[in-house]
């Protein structure tokens, strides 16, 4: 399993002689929109531009963060098909966007969005309970001799944590049963109160159970180690987490995080956004955020999102396909 990040060098070089805002600005708040629950990965980066824009005095309207995980997402994505031509709400996006409508046949195309801005690309770790096995080699060996599948936790279902637990049984031979659950969040209460044996949550979903010893990491799903050293536990960096084609699984997969408008708004309004999401990338509270969860920084937006957003979605769609998932 690969993604294709060609421009992925480029980051916050490509918008530097963007012009500044075109005259238009938002007169009433503005409704950015998570298509998950609370304290999921999408969750806490919505959380995080709403901080920065407010503490760095981006807009002059607030930003208000709106959870619509309803329907494994599907409210989130119909609300903004059905919002067309309103600038007032922005969508976090992810690889639900293209996943969601192959599983569950809904009528809906990222295409009929406004693209903004590609602004990172998250991780995927294998998680255990500190409790235990301490190496992949030792997990995969205990879930092949347990006398019933593992029970693995993830976001929703048939979509990225459904592949990866598909594609780990294919590469190992264990068996697993996945559990799906509203957020990511609610994936890492699970695995603390030992009612599943892992999950492949996200960094950030993780983060707080791994520094409070409650869960270990066994292996990234990504080409290369994360590239952040600083200490996150009294022993560990994320580079320290080997991959897990290290360890043996040669499982790769990165995920989108990105923003979309509405259908039908207008140039200017997109602009606007645009910048604001440029000027968010340079914030402290940004670069704090992405190295705290292990995210790997880039800036896409026009032509170059564009082509991105037709890779990925390829991709997604070869995946899924593979895993059996694209509804008949």
């Amino acid at each position: 399993m690969r993604i294709s990040v060609k421009a992925f060098g480029a980051a916050t070089a490509l918008l530097l002689g963007t012009p500044a805002f075109a005259g238009w600005e938002p007169t009433k708040p503005v409704e950015i929109v998570v298509a998950a629950g609370a304290g999921g990965a999408s969750d806490q980066m919505a959380r995080m531009m709403q901080a920065a824009i407010q503490k760095n005095n981006l807009m002059k309207q607030p930003m208000v963060v709106s959870l619509k995980g309803g329907a494994s997402g599907a409210e989130a994505l119909m609300y903004m098909k059905s919002s067309e031509g309103d600038p007032n709400k922005v969508l976090i996006a992810y690889s639900l966007i293209y996943m969601l409508p192959l599983s569950a046949k809904i009528p809906f195309n990222w295409r009929e969005l406004t693209p903004v801005s590609v602004i990172a690309l998250d991780q995927f770790v294998l998680w255990d309970n500190s409790a235990g096995p301490k190496t992949v080699k030792e997990f995969v060996a205990a879930a092949k001799a347990a006398s019933s599948p593992f029970k693995m936790g993830g976001t929703g279902s048939k979509r990225e944590d459904h592949v990866l637990t598909v594609f780990l049984e294919q590469k190992t031979g264990a068996k697993f049963s996945y559990l799906p659950y509203k957020s990511g969040g609610e994936a890492a209460t699970q695995l603390v109160g030992n009612h599943t044996e892992a999950n492949v949550n996200n960094p950030s979903e993780n983060l707080e159970v791994w520094r409070a010893g409650q869960v270990r990491p066994l292996c990234v799903f990504d080409k290369e180690r994360i590239s952040y050293t600083s200490k996150v536990t009294d022993t560990q960096s994320w580079a320290d987490i080997p991959t897990c084609k290290e360890e043996g699984v040669d499982v790769q997969y990165l995920m989108l995080r990105a923003t979309f408008l509405p259908g039908k708004v207008t140039a200017e309004q997109q602009a606007f956004y645009v910048e604001l999401f440029h000027k968010v990338t340079q914030t402290a509270e940004y670069k704090d955020y992405m190295e705290k969860q292990a995210l790997k920084p880039i800036f896409l937006t026009g032509k170059d999102m564009v082509q991105f957003l037709e890779e990925d979605d390829a991709t997604n769609k070869a995946l899924m396909t593979e895993a059996g998932f694209v509804a008949k």
